[in-house]
């Protein structure tokens, strides 16, 4: 959501911003801007696209010290006025989060003799930085106005009396350093500036770094000069491409067959039927004494959880619970020690699910975070970490990483299913070779690419659309439906099969699509039943099936194969044969795939 750049160094900054604006497309946004400094103050944005901000943009910008920004609308209708920088006589901002108390301040500054042109959150803090650059300078002004704002943010500022110096800070949303050859970058997402440099320093919260041609400097809350470490960013500029691919989902889907083994790669122990997470910092007692699991996430990480809450409690044994992050965090939940907290969030940077985790501190709970970004908030908020390394991924729709998150699941629930002496040695050594098959089933659903887009076309045009499935593939129903709906804008909605008689049923037409997950486990004759309750409705059934199954052919109207193996893996396979689906029916829509309206890649605010 939003992303934010700051340049300072050799080269024209109009060039280099405008390039990391472009590779922050992928976010989502709906205004864009850049204000560089030489002299004066040179401000363009525009509503829309980045192509809208490259028409307005003279032909030739000097300047080596700039910032960019687009937008994603909180407060304001997305126009030219609210698009960001926002000025305030020399001082110039772009902020990522949402101020709380703006109205407040707006008030305050108002008396102090200050007029407003826009309706966003984000000109309070030009303004207020600008009354503070009254006595100090830029950097006390930017200092001494964290203290008093409230909610979250990512802010970069420029004032052209400090013609050098760029200021940039955060709280509750991501802020990187990025350190290249006498020339700095700062962004909200490392993707912006990868092309330049993989060396990178993390923001922490409340800290406020000075860039300047020369230096980087991190200061505290209490303005003490900080060490910080520097990390390498472990991918190029190329995994972030489309690499010949039309779109950047369709390169993401098929990047899974490495994404999947990247994960689990050297933590599976098959010869002892085990999994090594020396990443872990739980010890056996403890492991032994958790009562009960809690799993916190949003959208697609949510239906990831629901697949660990069936994992958990089949291989481990263990009472899990999952919660929408938006919802626990308002909650009086019944937590303490031997309550295992586990976080899902992609991006590591989700801002409902980084607010519930803070949250169980006080219940003393040990916590776990799953997340594919190494350095993000989530890591330094969680006692224990996960990676999912699955590289980049540019599409708002979630694809690799949601199979890199049940892959990361399976882990996990192997571990403390073996620790907890619940799991015996040889049901383990069945999944996790399973789990080393998995990479080549998924390139077998891939190869069928082409029948899955005329399945696709067949059903383009229908309004609604229906998933169902039973245990595992109930999750996996969720996961397909929210694809579809995501990229297509087709209604679509996912369903626990047991569940269509009571309502659902009332929804089906004639040729209404449903597609029933219909894979070989303990529930398949009852979905069979229910695939005849459908069928007798009139609608139209596509059947998501095991290759050996010879039956489904006589209760389906298609039938989409996907490869045997064991049933408590088969969702992963089913998972990416929907992807395909949902991608094929948005492109015979001619929808736009990797940047669906109203959405963004990484939701930093509430």
């Amino acid at each position: 959501m939003c992303g934010i750049v700051g340049y300072v160094g050799k080269t024209g900054a109009s060039s280099v911003i405008m390039d990391c604006l472009r590779r922050l497309e992928y976010r989502g946004y709906d205004s864009a801007g850049l204000s560089v400094l030489n002299g004066d103050l040179q401000t363009y944005k525009a509503a829309g696209s980045i192509s809208e901000l490259d028409k307005v943009l003279p032909a030739e910008i000097k300047g080596n010290i700039g910032i960019g920004h687009t937008r994603w609308a909180t407060h304001g209708m997305p126009n030219d006025v609210n698009a960001h920088p926002h000025c305030s006589s020399d001082i110039v901002v772009v902020h990522n989060g949402i101020i709380e108390n703006y109205l407040k301040l707006k008030e305050w500054l108002e008396d102090e003799g200050y007029e407003f042109v826009s309706d966003t959150d984000t000109e309070v803090i030009a303004h207020l930085v600008h009354f503070n650059s009254n006595s100090l300078d830029l950097f006390e002004a930017v200092h001494k106005s964290m203290a008093v704002l409230e909610g979250s943010y990512a802010i970069a500022v420029m004032s052209k009396n400090n013609p050098d110096t760029l200021i940039a800070s955060r709280k509750d949303s991501p802020l990187i350093v990025g350190l290249g050859e006498n020339e700095f970058f700062t962004s909200s997402d490392a993707t912006a500036f990868v092309a330049h440099t993989r060396d990178v320093i993390f923001v922490d919260d409340r800290e406020i770094v000075k860039l300047t041609p020369e230096k980087v400097e991190f200061y505290d809350m209490e303005g003490q000069l900080l060490e910080k470490q520097i990390s390498t960013i472990d991918w190029d500029v190329e995994a972030a491409e489309k690499s010949g691919y039309a779109h950047f989902m369709l390169k993401e889907i098929h990047e899974q067959t490495r994404s999947l083994q990247k994960t689990f790669a050297g933590k599976l122990a098959e010869l002892e039927g085990n999994v090594r997470l020396t990443e872990l910092k739980l010890t056996d007692e403890q492991i032994r004494n958790i009562n009960r699991v809690e799993i916190i996430a949003c959208g697609t990480s949510w239906n990831a959880g629901l697949f660990g809450k069936y994992l958990l409690e089949t291989l481990a044994g263990m009472h899990t619970d999952v919660s929408a992050a938006s919802e626990f965090r308002y909650r009086d939940p019944v937590m303490d020690e031997n309550v295992l907290t586990i976080a899902i969030t992609q991006s590591g940077e989700t801002a409902d699910t980084l607010a519930a985790i803070r949250n169980v501190v006080q219940y003393e709970s040990s916590t776990i975070a799953i997340t594919n970004v190494v350095g993000s908030t989530i890591t330094r908020e969680a006692e224990n970490v996960v990676y999912t390394h699955a590289g980049p991924e540019i599409g708002v729709a979630a694809t690799k990483t949601f199979t890199a998150q049940l892959i990361a699941l399976y882990l996990l629930a192997i571990y403390m299913g073996r620790k907890r002496n619940y799991l015996l040695p040889d049901e383990a050594k069945d999944v996790i070779k399973a789990l080393k098959e998995l990479p080549g089933h998924v390139q077998q659903v891939l190869n069928q690419r082409d029948q899955i887009r005329k399945n696709a076309a067949q059903y383009a045009d229908c309004r609604d659309y229906y998933f169902i499935g039973r245990g595992l593939n109930y999750p996996a129903a969720l996961e397909a439906a929210l694809k579809l709906k995501e990229i297509s804008y087709i209604h679509a909605e996912g369903y626990a099969a047991g569940e269509l008689k009571h309502g659902p049923l009332a929804l089906l037409e004639k040729g209404t699509p449903v597609v029933a997950i219909v894979t070989k486990n303990r529930t398949y004759a009852k979905m069979l039943s229910n695939i005849k309750e459908v069928k007798a409705r009139g609608a139209e059934v596509i059947a998501v099936a095991d290759e050996r199954d010879r039956e489904i052919g006589k209760y389906a109207d298609l039938v989409i194969f996907v490869p045997a193996t064991n049933p408590l893996l088969s969702p992963v396979l089913s998972s990416v044969a929907l992807q395909l689906l949902a991608y094929y029916t948005a492109l015979e829509k001619g929808c736009e795939i990797d940047k669906p309206r109203n959405l963004a890649k990484s939701v930093t605010v509430e």
